[in-house]
């Protein structure tokens, strides 16, 4: 045998205080590890980057281990028969907040937790297990140990890069890889929820640190004499390390900061695919594990029939990555998930079975804007990259291909490259692939809290509170009639240039509606062919930082958007189609100004009366102007509604939660 599987189980606890979700029943949950010893010469192991550099044991065996959680039906012959593996955030567990608007928790107990109880009142079991061998344990984050490649015990090296900028002033410590995105680290303390990788040299003549204001701004180089790698003790002085740097002067909040330097001891980081992989056909196929430790979701006869799996942002870039590099076939060549949901994913996939691999990280304009998750392909057939010549598709394995229904934000196409998706190089759409179904939900961002309203922050305007849990729920439902019935879910429905509801972002900008203070971008971040040097398709960056090609860059599309500002194409919710506000997937940076705001959207709401938005220089119509009264506004509300049910686009809860908002806001009219 190829895996050696063995769990270590905690005994169960009751979820949601022990309330029944009708027929299913209460909740249970289970935590604890699950331990792998796996051949490394096996063929299921050998794409792994550096797996012949894992140290072996007594029997020739790279041995890793994960934290692993389950909820659960208590009676699973009150289930479903179906599994949904939620492919940890950075480490969290995401899922019951995306479709259950639950509060958010990585040790779900309480009925807060449970929220609406969408998928226990379906009768799901979740799986949860570490994936992302770098991050650091703490508030309850799902971690992995991995082993550490050497070659033949003597340390590799490699070039490293490493991006951070700060919102706050008087910084001058920073971790050297840690992956959030926006570093903010007190001057005392470089705690950060991501390993460092160390550098091999604490000589800053061997490495190079640079600061600019812009992406595309020149590099300007920090001397030598005016860094460190060091921290700072609790008195303020330098003290060495390998895991920090220090900027003595401080860094500008805004500012971009790039390192690069040598780094050692890289984490065989790919095993974070096999992992999932392993315990999910785990799952499926048996009933013990290798010390005869029962499956956790087989009992008395009852066990799981089918495994989907859903990822939002990082988790959707892990899934494309995990079903293109062929992960999705077990180790008996049997497919592992019968259908995947990534939302929020954009184009890109996730860097993880790469030396030093970051997987943290992922390009927006401002920030990490050339690190490689977005490389072709970016679509689901197999098509031919006009800018570099290659033909490939993330579903080429008819096998043991998933079902796909991908879902994204407006934020996606604005600054994840989403339409790519769906377009070819120049911006044309796509035949789609008759497995796989993509939906952008209209006038969204990234991701908004379903449990709070607009947000201040570090941008500009209030963030966009359109949620994105109630297309979600209707779709999970296509997606298991899918997968068990073959009933097709609704056509994608994305923009494009066909239907004229997808143009480039100066186009857009252009038609912008006026609105007081506020103006829209004028292009997405941008995409041209990258240069990684010649070990990339080995899974090594060696050319830090990487060169673009500026004569060969994807045409990348947004969303059309009506008069008020609200995208016409996709999926939208009663919020977009009768509004009260614009809703956006763009906001740009406090500092610097002109620099998007990541993957937060905004929040315009629309005037109440004719006189107060003529006095502002609003074009949008007022309230007062296209509903003749609150009731009008409920009515319109109740169409709209229907009109989703009818399409199989919302879920008759969700409907009626709609309606019970908009008649709460029409009594105070």
């Amino acid at each position: 045998m190829s895996t050696i599987i063995r769990l270590e189980l905690e005994e169960p606890s009751p979820f949601a205080d022990g309330v029944d979700f009708g027929e299913v029943g209460p909740y249970e949950t289970v935590s604890g590890r699950a331990h792998f010893a796996i051949d490394p010469n096996a063929p299921a192991y050998r794409g792994v980057v550096d797996i012949t550099h894992a140290p072996r044991n007594s029997a020739a065996l790279v041995e890793y281990s994960t934290d692993v959680a389950f909820l659960r039906p208590v009676d699973l012959s009150r289930g479903n028969r179906r599994l949904i593996y939620d492919v940890n955030n950075r480490g969290n567990k995401r899922v019951l907040v995306a479709m259950n608007d639950a509060l958010g928790s990585n040790e779900p107990t309480s009925a807060e937790h449970a929220g609406n109880g969408f998928l226990m009142r379906r009768g799901y079991s979740i799986v949860w297990s570490g994936w992302q061998g770098d991050l650091l344990p703490g508030e309850g984050r799902l971690t992995m140990r991995l082993p550490v490649a050497t070659d033949g015990g003597r340390q590799i090296t490699g070039l490293f890069r490493t991006e951070f900028v700060t919102d706050q002033p008087g910084i001058t410590v920073f971790p050297l890889s840690g992956s959030a995105p926006q570093v903010t680290v007190a001057a005392a303390s470089a705690n950060d929820y991501t390993l460092s990788y160390e550098t091999a040299s604490l000589d800053t003549g061997k490495a190079s640190l640079t600061f600019r204001e812009y992406e595309r701004d020149p590099r300007t180089p920090i001397p030598t004499s005016d860094w460190q790698f060091a921290t700072v003790d609790s008195t303020g002085r330098p003290v060495p390390s390998s895991t920090h740097g220090y900027v003595p002067a401080g860094l500008r909040p805004g500012w971009i900061y790039e390192l690069v330097y040598t780094a050692k001891n890289p984490l065989v980081t790919g095993l974070g695919f096999t992992g999932v992989r392993d315990l999910v056909s785990f799952l499926l196929h048996r009933t013990v594990d290798d010390d005869g430790c029962p499956n956790p979701l087989s009992q008395a006869g009852a066990s799981i029939d089918k495994a989907y799996s859903w990822g939002i942002s990082q988790s959707g870039r892990f899934l494309r990555e995990f079903v293109y590099r062929g992960f999705n076939e077990d180790a008996e060549g049997r497919r592992v998930f019968d259908a995947i949901a990534p939302h929020v994913s954009g184009g890109g996939r996730v860097i993880l079975n790469y030396r030093f691999a970051q997987p943290g990280r992922y390009p927006r304009e401002h920030m990490d804007h050339l690190y490689p998750s977005d490389q072709f392909p970016f679509a689901y057939p197999v098509t031919t990259d006009a800018l570099t010549g290659r033909r490939d598709g993330i579903l080429k394995r008819p096998s043991t291909d998933p079902l796909v229904i991908h879902t994204q934000s407006s934020a996606e196409y604005w600054e994840r490259r989403g339409s790519l998706v769906h377009t070819d190089s120049h911006g044309n759409g796509l035949e789609g692939h008759p497995d796989a179904r993509v939906y952008l939900l209209s006038s969204s961002q990234h991701s908004a809290d379903p449990l709070s309203g607009p947000q201040e922050g570090s941008h500009q305007h209030l963030s966009n509170p359109n949620r994105a849990g109630p297309p979600l729920r209707a779709l999970l439902d296509a997606l298991d009639s899918w997968a068990t019935a073959g009933t097709h879910p609704p056509d994608s429905r994305v923009p494009s240039r066909a239907a004229e509801t997808g143009a480039t972002a100066a186009s857009v900008s252009s038609a912008f509606p006026d609105i007081p203070g506020v103006s829209c971008p004028e292009e997405p971040s941008r995409l041209c062919v990258q240069n990684h040097g010649p070990d990339f398709d080995r899974g090594i960056l060696s050319k830090e930082p990487p060169t673009e090609d500026l004569d060969r860059e994807y045409q990348l599309l947004v969303p059309i958007v009506d008069d008020d500002g609200n995208e016409v194409a996709g999926v939208p919710t009663p919020d977009v189609e009768v509004p009260l506000a614009t809703y956006t997937g763009w906001n740009f940076r406090k500092a610097p100004e002109r620099a998007m705001a990541g993957l937060i959207g905004s929040y315009f709401p629309l005037a109440r009366t004719r006189s107060e938005r003529l006095a502002t220089g609003d074009a949008r119509p007022s309230l007062e102007e296209r509903y003749a009264s609150g009731d009008e506004y409920v009515r319109q509300v109740e169409l709209a509604s229907a009109r989703l049910v009818e399409r199989r686009l919302l879920l008759q809860e969700d409907a009626e939660r709609y309606l019970d908002r908009a008649r709460a806001l029409a009594r105070s009219w």
